[in-house]
């Protein structure tokens, strides 16, 4: 069975969701046949590369909100990642044009280290204080990774690598009917939206090898959606 994930890097509720997913998958008995593909899905597209930002700035600016809303909300996000056992840093992160990172991710599945890239990606935007806004630090990501660093960097220097990939994700993510991420999609069957919980995920997984129809669950979960408004 194949589970497709549509995520962004720059979404929270994806950080957060890929580990509860993660959860609900190693209790589940037929794990061991479950190939995971993560997909494209950019929540600001039109985002020029070099314009980076403060997180909490943005979210102010987005959402009329003052700089104290803003934060505010970052550390209600900030809770649902530490009851997940995961780090989540409030100040000093930025946002900024992620079409560069799904590109190396896009390799990184060439290569069979897709996994391994977002996680480390995830953990530097959301836990550890380096931009994944950055080249330098896009490379020594995919290093981590195990790609190779010339690959890596041929790829963050021509605009045109895996940029027809990154799109065909997109397009396909509409075609499915995504709004927002994380998106999940078990074996073109059954259909899960948002950040849901390990017991959600649990009872998905079940169905969708089960061979249910596809039907979209929890549409109201925490999510963030096309136009990068991100639910809290």
């Amino acid at each position: 069975m194949r589970v497709e994930i549509w995520s962004d890097i720059a979404c929270p509720w994806c950080y957060i969701g890929k580990a509860r997913f993660e959860e609900a998958l190693a209790g589940f008995a037929h794990r061991d046949g479950v190939e995971v593909v993560h997909r494209s899905f950019e929540l600001d597209p039109g985002r020029a590369k070099g314009d980076v930002a403060p997180v909490i700035d943005m979210l102010a600016a987005k959402y009329g909100r003052t700089r104290e809303e803003a934060q505010g909300m970052e550390e209600y996000v900030a809770s649902q990642a530490h009851a997940q056992g995961l780090d989540y840093r409030v100040e000093g992160r930025t946002h900024g044009s992620t079409f560069d990172i799904h590109r190396l991710l896009h390799l990184a599945k060439a290569r069979g280290r897709q996994d391994a890239l977002l996680d480390l990606a995830y953990r530097a935007n959301f836990a550890e204080d380096r931009s994944v806004y950055d080249d330098g630090t896009l490379v020594r990501l995919a290093v981590e990774a195990g790609l190779d660093e010339d690959e890596a960097r041929d790829v963050l220097a021509d605009a045109t690598a895996y940029a027809d990939d990154v799109r065909a994700d997109e397009r396909e993510a509409a075609e499915l009917g995504a709004t927002g991420v994380p998106f999940f999609v078990l074996d073109r069957r059954y259909g899960v939206s948002g950040a849901q919980s390990a017991e959600v995920f649990a009872q998905a997984l079940e169905q969708a090898w089960q061979g249910r129809a596809l039907q979209p669950v929890g549409a109201d979960s925490a999510a963030c959606d096309v136009d990068g408004t991100c639910e809290v």
